[in-house]
């Protein structure tokens, strides 16, 4: 096939799938030759063919734009390819929400972290004790950015045996992954760039773009196979994007894993567009079965793919220890992190340091696997079998979140604020997206035992749920 006629297929490609939809101005001709990699003749004899097709008209000036359909309406409207958001404003719902969920008594299917009860404690504890006895005076100077040398070492010897090089050095020790994910969407943008998130995406994304000044670009995702390309293709194209915060490995909310070509191809059309990818891999040890997981930092050799990730949702939350492999922005990041949190906690990352070195963290992970898988399967099960055929239950392979999608017309939010009532609390879409799109959806951490009161939160859920559908 001709390469004009590539290029021909997938603009019919991108705008069957509502990528470009009847009125949208396409990529100028040296726009996309130069991101295409054809010459400028290729691209204008292609838009040429569509547009005697009668998939795009020409107008003078103005470049060449998709023409209108025949049809307008469709039996199944697909989401929005692309949505721009210029002033992100969330925080204040999620904080609502969270707040909410702290209550003692509460049976709380919202949290984020893994039942703590999976943690080492007794031996993080120890390790603990025995750092603070060996720390010397001079060990907060050691612990200045970019962090204790052993636990960096300690990391990328972890990463190596994965097949993922990353050097001791370009490695940051922060305050938690959330940290991580922040110093490096400030490394690579301003107050007012655009910045591409999953839709629906993790809500501390939102309330990271927020706090900085950035416009999100929310790029369509599909619940099995992660974000779509042809729309990430058209969010290029169309603005000038300094970044690209995404989650390749049981993402959260949705839970799914992109398979490795996807991941490739990905980097290498950020690569293209000279776009930073900020890479969340905060939940790749919890894969199922016995294969590690790649992150998509595997495949890029530019150093502009930074990786963050911690221990939080592996070994123990409260130690808040996470990590950035920062590529070539590691310096750069260093000296965010010196004029915000100085240090991260020296007697902290000491402990990690002491725990790794005697402990079998390899075995933790394991029974850890096996246990969330085994715990998210009986969930999912009991939901099942109490939900109505109305609903879909999206249980994917590792993480421990489940992803329910009610009718359309079903508004989560009444669901959420009426459990809440009988202390029940429940992540609604809401959080996880800047439009309505994903409003009847709802997130469950399944990480819980399923004792007695969980099943007796878990039926009044599916009976509030019932409830909503029938009215």
């Amino acid at each position: 096939m001709a390469k004009y006629q590539d290029l021909v297929e997938q603009l019919k490609r991108q705008i069957q799938s509502g990528v470009w939809r009847a009125g949208d101005k396409l990529p100028s001709l040296r726009k996309q030759a130069e991101h295409s990699g054809l010459s400028l003749m290729t691209v204008l004899h292609a838009y040429q063919l569509l547009e005697s097709q009668g998939w795009l008209i020409s107008q003078a000036r103005s470049g060449y734009k998709v023409a209108p359909r025949l049809v307008t309406s469709e039996l199944h409207p697909v989401p929005a390819a692309v949505s721009g958001t210029e002033q992100v404003d969330i925080n204040e719902f999620i904080f609502d929400v969270l707040q909410a969920g702290k209550n003692p008594h509460m049976v709380n299917f919202g949290f984020a972290y893994p039942d703590p009860g999976l943690y080492p404690r007794y031996h993080v504890t120890r390790a603990l004790a025995a750092a603070a006895r060996s720390m010397p005076v001079s060990n907060s100077f050691d612990n200045l950015p970019p962090g204790n040398q052993e636990l960096r070492t300690l990391i990328a010897k972890r990463y190596a045996a994965k097949g993922i090089a990353v050097a001791p050095d370009e490695i940051v020790i922060t305050a938690g992954a959330l940290e991580a994910l922040n110093l490096s969407l400030q490394a690579c943008t301003r107050p007012g760039d655009w910045v591409v998130v999953e839709s629906p995406t993790f809500y501390g994304a939102l309330q990271s773009l927020q706090r900085l000044g950035l416009k999100a670009l929310s790029v369509r995702t599909d619940p099995q196979t992660g974000i779509d390309l042809d729309s990430l293709e058209r969010a290029l194209q169309s603005h000038d994007v300094k970044a690209c915060w995404l989650m390749s490995n049981h993402q959260n909310p949705l839970g799914f894993t992109l398979s490795n070509d996807k991941k490739q191809r990905i980097v290498e059309r950020l690569q293209r567009y000279q776009v930073a990818l900020i890479e969340d891999d905060v939940y790749s040890e919890l894969y199922h079965g016995n294969e590690p997981l790649p992150a998509m930092r595997t495949f890029d050799n530019s150093g502009n793919t930074m990786l963050c990730s911690s221990f939080s949702k592996s070994l123990v939350a409260g130690l808040r220890i996470g990590w950035v492999a920062a590529g070539k922005r590691a310096v750069e990041i260093q000296k965010l992190q010196l004029m915000s949190t100085l240090a991260t906690s020296a007697p902290i990352q000491r402990t990690l340091v002491h725990y790794l070195t005697s402990r079998n963290y390899e075995s933790h992970l394991r029974q850890l696997r096996k246990k969330l898988h085994d715990r998210k399967a009986k969930m999912a099960q009991l939901l099942s079998s109490l939900l109505p055929d109305e609903v879909k239950v999206l249980n994917q392979g590792g993480g421990y979140f489940l992803w329910l999608e009610l009718p359309k017309h079903i508004d989560a939010m009444v669901i959420y604020q009426a459990l809440l009532r009988d202390n029940v609390s429940i992540a609604p879409g809401k959080m996880f997206a800047l439009t309505d799109e994903f409003n009847h959806c709802i997130r469950l951490n399944a990480s819980f035992e399923l004792d007695q009161p969980r099943k007796q939160a878990l039926k009044l859920l599916c009976e509030r749920i019932a409830a909503q559908i029938q009215e």
